[in-house]
């Protein structure tokens, strides 16, 4: 149980809920398959998986939860081909041009017949909500993905008072000092050796750089040229790295030895014991990373957070 990513979700009011409240509001929403006509649906799973039932892990006032999305997949070419078969078919037999609205007709017609037979991709998405800590966190890839948990943990609930954490200056300002060294560099925070520069003109190109020294010379040069750092790798503390970004999401998150060290010592076969273990160990790293990365570019801006 580590997260590959992490969007923080802040609570904008304190918020509290017991597991068992928790557990009671999304049981409402639990996850069904889809049936034979229906394209998607998503509901919420055990994150435990075939270990547990509960739609609710909680240890130490943690409560890791699960969003399970199923899709059918219906080839385009498939549905394509079928189309232009049955269009043509028509043409034939009655002797008249198969126009475009009639064409959107057969192919609803074709989707909903092939519907049944298609293939399913499910995905799982999994988050944490940290009431004391004061945030939601969600092991997701894209800003998108996070959102479609959070409005539908936001529709289970009733209410749920989150928004993206902000910070006093911009990201993409603190990133860019750390590298011309115009900002002194946190001592909890090593540079990796991957970053993304950007032009931030209206037509600005984008400049990739994966496994140089950001300090060096041409690096300087296009941060000289008036390139801005949107994107660093970086290492915590000397025990998680990830890549950041402007929109303070982490992506490629890597625990490091120390906390899989601790992790062999759980009973290799007790998969409950040792989801729990790492879920317990993640957490707790996370819960001093967050806020201290937040400090580090420049301090969190809570003017929008109602404080207790």
């Amino acid at each position: 149980m580590w997260f590959r990513n992490a969007r923080v979700f802040r609570f904008t009011k304190p918020f509290d809920i017991s597991p068992e409240e928790l557990e009671e509001k999304l049981q409402a929403d639990a996850f069904k398959p889809c049936g034979p006509q229906e394209t998607s649906r998503q509901g919420w799973v055990a994150p435990l998986g075939r270990h547990g039932e509960q739609l609710v892990h909680s240890t130490d006032g943690y409560h890791l939860i699960s969003l399970r999305k199923e899709e059918k997949i219906l080839p385009g070419p498939v549905v394509k081909e079928a189309v232009e078969e049955r269009a043509e078919a028509i043409e034939i037999e009655q002797g008249r041009k198969v126009r475009r609205k009639e064409k959107d007709e057969i192919k609803e017609q074709v989707m909903l017949e092939m519907l049944p037979r298609a293939f399913s991709k499910n995905r799982r998405c999994y988050a944490y909500l940290a009431p004391r800590d004061g945030v939601l966190v969600v092991d997701a890839g894209s800003a998108g993905q996070a959102e479609d948990l959070a409005s539908t943990l936001r529709k289970s609930l009733g209410s749920l008072p989150v928004r993206p954490p902000a910070v006093e200056q911009s990201p993409a300002f603190t990133f860019t000092g750390w590298l011309n060294e115009t900002i002194d560099l946190p001592a909890s925070i090593a540079l990796g050796s991957e970053c993304e520069l950007k032009d931030p003109s209206e037509d600005g190109g984008v400049v990739r750089c994966k496994g140089l020294d950001l300090k060096a010379d041409e690096i300087r040069n296009h941060l000289e040229a008036g390139m801005q750092v949107t994107k660093l790798a970086v290492t915590w503390d000397d025990n998680v790295s990830f890549v950041l970004d402007e929109e303070l999401g982490i992506r490629r998150l890597k625990f490091g030895e120390t906390l899989q060290e601790q992790l062999d010592d759980v009973d290799a076969d007790d998969a409950v014991a040792r989801f729990d273990a790492a879920f317990s160990l993640m957490t707790l790293e996370l819960s001093r990373m967050i806020p201290g990365l937040l400090e580090a570019l420049g301090g969190e801006d809570r003017s929008a957070i109602v404080e207790e």
